[in-house]
């Protein structure tokens, strides 16, 4: 028997410096708001305290909020089971925080540790022998670690298998006897995709064996006849969900916790929709509302080890028994035909070309806004259109990713843009790679320089410097005519990339240099800029050792300019 303690209404964020909502500014502002908080990191707990800043809040906070971890590292289908490293930083993760479980979408997420882009996970086949294949990942990961691992539906744009996703959920839940976490997102995207009502399939499935509700927010959109929902943590909880939630609340009597997952919003609008939500789900320590299980720390779930709905005959088998040798080979094999689709590989034959475009085009989006941090130039004139981002997602160099060599999107697009550029010699795009490769080295030199001794000095993140070609029109404009295509796509409701070969034009006719750059990195991201004559000056005389004292008047001026314009930094500031 597998015993859950009750947690209630709980807040979803990251645990990034910059990451809203912060649970705990909630939890000191609005005390009672909220009951715990779910979150991801990094499944080895010391990795998550050096790269997610409030982790060690957590850590610290958690007799005040406890928490329950929700990864988005561990891969409940694929092509292969997760390593024994893994699963041991995962057991000592789940220790330290004390999260009564983990709970987890049925998907591959990553491969040989390398996470796909977004973390847009690939959906199982909702067959019976993605059954199988799922449950050979769940019983290795439970067999791994001490609290129980909760199964949750995964999202979907496309149509993949003769079952509902309840009715796959529902196997896997009598296959393996763990609990379910049911998440209403996703639910209606399945829905959708399959033209159905938001409340089919709930009929039959075993309500009483979902511990956790995930609620959150995203779109639906429209192309042609078929809508389409996309989860978007960052867009407010639609009307269709809070329906969907009161209507099943009093079914779900096993209920352990309903979760808010806000990623993206601001503290004031995350309160509103916790308000909302706490009106149907109680507190630890108060009184049971109507239809959810006793609300009190001692409560406890018992999970039977099947579910009431199947049986033997089901041709499942039990819980107890060991998924057959062959499922995750098969798993494999499907894994990677299923990976080449979504990323535009051709789909002959493929029972669902429409929806599976969607997804594809929802994918590549999501790669391009990932590589437009650190090269939106090059992206732009090599692969600024669909049929561009369907060459690189489909290319070998994009497939390297996952060759465990522990290379990264940017570096592997760069080396299928010098590829393509030297293959096709595409007048203009050569230099519009160099330009942006330059960029790269300069402020990775800036940044591994010990700092100077000067009072005056560039600010952090700022490099400046002088490239042999004045590439100033082709800074402009790559801003108008990405402002003009946005605007056409948010009139017409689609996105196309027709214009962007004026950016190879302007590129091939720039005038010879030198031109004085001002590149920014921020939160990852590069941007570049012409640097103000003005500014040019300064930084010649920071670069000398000179102080705000040694400046003339006017220079002074300047000076109190480009502090103010963050490229500089005068005396202690």
């Amino acid at each position: 028997m597998t015993q859950l303690p009750w947690m209630g209404l709980g807040l979803s964020t990251n645990l990034g410096p910059r990451d809203r909502p912060d649970p705990w500014w909630i939890l000191d502002a609005s005390p009672g708001a909220i009951d715990f908080v779910e979150y991801s990191a990094p499944l080895d707990p010391d990795v998550a305290l050096a790269e997610a800043p409030r982790f060690s809040t957590l850590l610290e906070r958690r007799h005040e909020l406890p928490a329950i971890f929700h990864p988005v590292h561990l891969n409940l289908w694929g092509p292969a089971l997760e390593s024994e490293e893994n699963l041991a930083a995962l057991r000592a993760h789940l220790r330290r925080v004390g999260s009564p479980w983990v709970g987890n979408d049925v998907a591959w997420w990553h491969h040989r540790d390398a996470p796909f882009p977004g973390y847009l996970f690939v959906a199982p086949p909702f067959t019976r022998a993605g059954v199988e294949q799922a449950a050979a990942h769940a019983a290795h990961v439970q067999a791994a670690i001490e609290v129980p691992l909760l199964l949750e539906n995964p999202a979907v744009l496309h149509r993949n298998g003769d079952l509902h996703v309840l009715d796959f959920m529902a196997a896997l839940h009598a296959r393996t006897g763990q609990p379910l976490l049911l998440d209403l997102g996703h639910l209606l995207a399945f829905q959708l995709v399959y033209g159905l009502e938001a409340e089919a399939g709930l009929d039959g499935f075993p309500l009483e064996q979902v511990a956790e509700i995930h609620i959150a927010g995203g779109v639906i959109t429209t192309r042609g006849a078929r809508r389409f929902y996309v989860d978007d943590h960052g867009q407010p909880v639609r009307e269709e969900l809070f329906a969907l939630l009161e209507r099943i609340l009093p079914r779900c009597t096993g209920l352990r916790a309903v979760t808010f997952e806000a990623d993206g919003h601001p503290e004031p609008i995350a309160l509103r929709t916790l308000e909302r939500l706490r009106a149907l789900v109680p507190r630890r320590r108060e009184p049971q509302a109507a239809g959810i299980a006793a609300a009190n720390d001692d409560a406890a779930l018992e999970a039977p080890a099947t579910c009431a709905t199947a049986s033997q005959d089901d041709g499942w088998g039990s819980a107890a028994t060991a998924a057959p040798p062959g499922a995750v080979d098969g798993a494999a094999r499907e894994a990677w035909r299923l990976f080449d689709l979504v990323h535009g590989a051709p789909a002959d034959g493929v029972p669902d070309p429409d929806g599976l475009r969607a997804e594809v085009d929802f994918r590549l989006a999501v790669v391009a806004q990932r590589i437009d941090r650190a090269w939106p130039l090059t992206r732009a004139a090599c692969a600024g259109d669909r049929a561009g981002l369907e060459r690189f997602a489909t290319s070998p160099e994009y497939r390297s990713l996952y060759d465990g060599s522990g290379r990264q999107l940017p570096a592997v697009f760069a080396a299928w843009a010098r590829r393509v550029v030297r293959e096709e010699r595409l007048a203009g795009a050569d230099a519009i790679l160099a330009f942006e490769s330059w960029c790269h080295g300069l402020l990775a030199r800036v940044e591994a320089a010990p700092p100077g001794s000067g009072a005056i000095r560039l600010a952090p993140g700022v490099a400046v410097g002088s490239f042999p070609v004045d590439l100033s029109e082709l800074l402009f404009a790559a801003r108008t005519l990405r402002r003009h295509l946005a605007d056409r796509a948010a009139a017409a409701g689609l996105y196309e990339g027709s214009g962007l070969e004026a950016l190879r034009q302007i590129a091939a006719r720039a005038a010879p240099g030198p031109w004085a750059v001002l590149l920014r990195r921020t939160g990852g991201a590069i941007a570049a800029e012409p640097l103000d004559p003005s500014f040019l000056r300064l930084v010649h005389l920071a670069a000398r050792g000179a102080t705000p004292a040694d400046l003339p008047p006017a220079d002074r001026e300047a000076l109190g300019r480009a502090v103010a314009a963050g490229v500089l930094v005068a005396g202690d500031r």
